[in-house]
């Protein structure tokens, strides 16, 4: 069974910066990519950023291209999302989620197991 877990999110004036973490198991992922989406009270799930798995390939939502990065650690079964330069309209629930497939993915529909969330919340 693939379990996500998340952690990492807090509290952070603007302009701060938070690491989340999103720890996988119960599956190989190599030929997988992972990704992290967001959602804001009232608003729908959005895309932030996600990495090939095997390669290491990235790819960014505009709104944080430049500010986050997503990377992943192999031997942990690992990924990260460092976020820095934060903003108040950066205040979500951060979610990880896995596709299982090793191409980009940017719509929540192609990711099967999501994660429970992890609360962000920039105050300005």
């Amino acid at each position: 069974q693939v379990q996500l877990i998340e952690s990492g999110g807090g509290l952070v004036q603007a302009g701060g910066s938070l690491r989340l973490s999103c720890a996988a198991s119960g599956r190989t992922f190599r030929r997988y990519a992972m990704g992290w989406f967001r959602q804001a009270p009232g608003k729908e799930r959005e895309f932030v950023a996600t990495i090939l798995w095997s390669e290491g390939n990235t790819y960014y939502a505009d709104s944080v291209k430049g500010r986050f990065t997503i990377s992943r650690d192999n031997a942990k079964n690992t990924v990260y999302l460092q976020m820095n330069s934060l903003k108040p309209e950066d205040t979500a629930v951060y979610y990880c989620a896995v596709a299982p497939r090793p191409q980009p993915v940017t719509s929540e529909w192609g990711y099967d197991v999501w994660g429970q969330g992890t609360q962000v919340t920039v105050s300005s």
